[in-house]
């Protein structure tokens, strides 16, 4: 396919006086693992924000496979399975009521979303936790079972914010699994991080921004350029940190 499954063009978003996404265009192409990386505040959430459809941008649109996220949101949103970062989950009820409930939401049929519901909570290592309040999970329980939501209705689109943030590294390499195998049967995934060695193990195209604005993106290797994407990242954005002699009341006397 030609067509971006996700283009953004000039999305904009100010905070007051902040500008924290300026003029952002992107494009991700099928059946590929992006990763949108950026120091904190870089503008990476509010940019999937804007992008599914949670926060209306200033100026500037969002594509799904053709549709306007915001001139034609039933249509976008159907394409896309979302795991936003900071967004309170229904968590009164259990992980397997939650499921329930947003495959019943998305339209599937109940026999389906139940069969779907039980094979994604085997597979996050959730099946004896089924029967227990979200409220009651733990930081990573919460990650898993919210990416479980955004994966029951079998979306061609992922878009995953911070998606291994407080996941344990069995259940961080079960995700990678599952969204590996996603990609490989024509799925698409965008994650943000801004953990380097992440998103180079497991991403194929990348995008660097910093201040709101797009600094890179391409392949991997054409955004690393011949460096490791950590030395890369910090070529583009910078380093601030203060040099270690302001900091001489830290060493042992």
């Amino acid at each position: 396919m030609t067509e971006p499954v996700l283009a953004l063009r000039e999305l904009t978003k100010r905070f007051g006086t902040k500008l924290a996404v300026d003029r952002l265009s992107l494009d991700v192409p099928h059946g590929t693992m992006f990763g949108l990386l950026g120091p904190n505040g870089a503008g990476k959430t509010t940019t999937l924000s804007m992008a599914t459809g949670l926060l209306r941008p200033d100026a500037g649109t969002a594509i799904v496979d053709g549709a306007d996220v915001w001139a034609d949101p039933p249509a976008a949103k159907a394409h896309m399975g979302v795991l936003p970062d900071g967004v309170r989950m229904f968590d009164r009820l259990s992980g397997a009521e939650l499921l329930r409930y947003h495959g019943l939401l998305r339209g599937m049929p109940e026999r389906d979303v139940t069969a779907r519901a039980d094979e994604l909570l085997a597979a996050l290592g959730l099946a004896e936790a089924g029967s227990t309040l979200v409220v009651d999970y733990s930081a990573g329980m919460r990650k898993k079972i919210g990416l479980a939501c955004a994966l029951i209705h079998a979306p061609r689109l992922l878009l995953l914010d911070e998606p291994f943030e407080a996941v344990d590294p069995i259940s961080g390499e079960t995700i990678r699994e599952i969204l590996r195998g996603f990609v490989a049967s024509g799925g698409t995934v965008v994650l943000s991080s801004h953990v380097m060695e992440l998103v180079e193990s497991l991403c194929d195209r990348v995008a660097i921004i910093a201040q709101g604005r797009m600094l890179a993106t391409g392949t991997l290797d054409e955004v690393r350029q011949g460096q490791s994407l950590q030395r890369r990242f910090l070529d583009l954005v910078g380093t601030h940190a203060l040099g270690a002699e302001s900091l001489s009341w830290l060493r042992s006397s």
